[in-house]
């Protein structure tokens, strides 16, 4: 049995979702169908989801919200017409639509989740419609008949652990359940999104509740490059990688797959597959505990802009009792979470994404840093990348790290940072975002051309 998901682009015109369908019709095993909310057409093009925080704009300034309203109603009477079927659940969604103009404003920290997610909720619908006039046995499921239950957290939910053995309850369907991404419901019954790229996580989350055999994400792409496209021409494809890998990658910038995702499939041994739509017949990259193939040390390079790094030295820090605990609190009295924290004896760097960082902000966090830790020297950095070199074999492999400087270092890339982690799975970079393009080529002459 096989959970299925489908994002924006490939439900983003009659022709794509013509694709879903047959991709659905092929495998009898495909019974879960996770769809996203309708994505671009093409480059110029608007997305749903976008067109729906223009909704809620709106509504949240009294405006007038009906130009808005038809627009996106559009989008799915658009489709529909394409594909040549009936439009009876047109006012359905339609009605649905208008719906959120009539909830309050006041007091409902859950309003901004339910306009997003009624992007996916609608696209849900549709889809399920068309299967249905097609000729399959599918129908739409709502996440809260699933049994997708998640906390009380608005754009930042998490899955319940009693919404697994609900949601095991429709594991022996015999019909298509086609449910909406993005979203679930809280206990008191409100509508809770999770975080961006949501609809990632939620295939994932009905692949452990159901127990699937495997977790088939299909997208735009033929699998996971080991580095961007937009850097590297025409990149390898990774053919198989492990969850670790996978969560390193994600997290320094791979758009492809949500890093939070990967964590019920993860807990619940399920392998995942990326794929794409518009090329099904290819193999796409294989995601899961651990790899048969053998790459060479190195899967994958990565890299993420928007951080900042604070320098701090002092003499015989090691031996200053409470050094680290007063400095973490700091921190978190000012609101701030770092993401890594290399040290030396003497010196210990802070690195945190720069969007936490007011003018205000800052000037207070350097003022108590250097009032109450006393350092022989205090500074920041901005406009740092995050450049990650990731793969499993680095650990019996001799050389990684010197053949990674050695690299930057012949094209005169300075490095801020260098961070190892302890499972030795990646290795991270910290340089200037201006050198951020060449060092990428740089390692992936390194080590996928050489």
């Amino acid at each position: 049995m096989k959970v299925t998901k489908f994002g924006g682009s490939s439900l983003a015109s009659a022709t794509q979702l013509e694709k879903v369908l047959q991709i659905v019709k092929e495998d009898v095993s495909r019974k879960f169908i996770v769809v996203s909310a309708p994505g671009k057409r093409s480059s110029d093009d608007t997305k749903v989801t976008d067109l729906l925080i223009a909704y809620y704009n709106a509504y949240l300034n009294s405006e007038n919200t009906s130009e808005i309203i038809e627009k996106i109603v559009s989008r799915y009477e658009g489709i529909l017409e394409e594909l040549a079927i009936g439009k009876e659940i047109l006012d359905d969604i339609q009605q649905a639509i208008q719906k959120l103009s009539t909830l309050p404003k006041d007091n409902n920290p859950h309003l901004f989740d339910a306009f997003l997610a009624s992007g996916e909720d609608n696209n849900a619908k549709l889809v399920a419609s068309f299967f249905q006039q097609r000729g399959l046995k599918a129908r739409y499921k709502n996440p809260k008949d699933l049994g997708l239950i998640v906390s009380d957290e608005p754009g930042n939910a998490r899955i319940l652990p009693s919404s697994l053995s609900k949601i095991n309850r429709s594991k022996s369907t015999d019909e298509i359940l086609v449910i909406p991404g993005f979203f679930g419901f809280t206990e008191a019954g409100d509508i809770c999104t999770f975080s961006r790229g949501g609809s990632d996580i939620t295939g994932s989350i009905v692949a452990a509740g159901v127990e699937a055999d495997i977790y088939e994400n299909f997208t735009d792409v033929n699998g996971i490059f080991v580095a961007h496209p937009g850097i590297i021409h025409e990149p390898k494809t990774i053919k198989e990688l492990t969850y670790r890998e996978m969560r390193e990658l994600a997290y320094a910038g791979f758009a492809v797959l949500h890093d939070e995702a990967l964590m019920p499939a993860y807990r619940a041994n399920i392998p995942v597959v990326i794929k794409n739509t518009n090329n099904p017949e290819h193999p796409g990259t294989l995601i899961t505990t651990s790899r048969t193939v053998k790459h060479d040390p190195v899967v994958g390079i990565a890299s993420d802009q928007g951080f900042a790094s604070i320098y701090i030295s002092k003499y015989l820090m090691n031996r200053e009792l409470g050094f680290g605990r007063r400095l973490l609190q700091i921190l978190e009295e000012l609101g701030l979470s770092y993401e890594h924290m290399p040290s030396g004896i003497d010196d210990i760097s802070i690195i945190l994404r720069e969007r936490q960082l007011t003018i205000d902000i800052e000037e207070e966090l350097m003022k108590r840093l250097e009032l109450e830790l006393e350092p022989d020297e205090l500074r920041i950095t901005h406009g740092l990348s995050m450049l990650m070199v990731v793969g499993e074999g680095m650990r019996q492999r001799i050389g990684v790290m010197a053949d990674s400087t050695a690299a930057l270092a012949f094209n005169k890339i300075n490095l801020e940072m260098i961070n190892q982690g302890s499972s030795e799975v990646s290795i991270m970079f910290g340089i200037q975002e201006d050198q951020e393009k060449k060092a990428i080529q740089a390692l992936y002459k390194t080590f996928f051309e050489d």
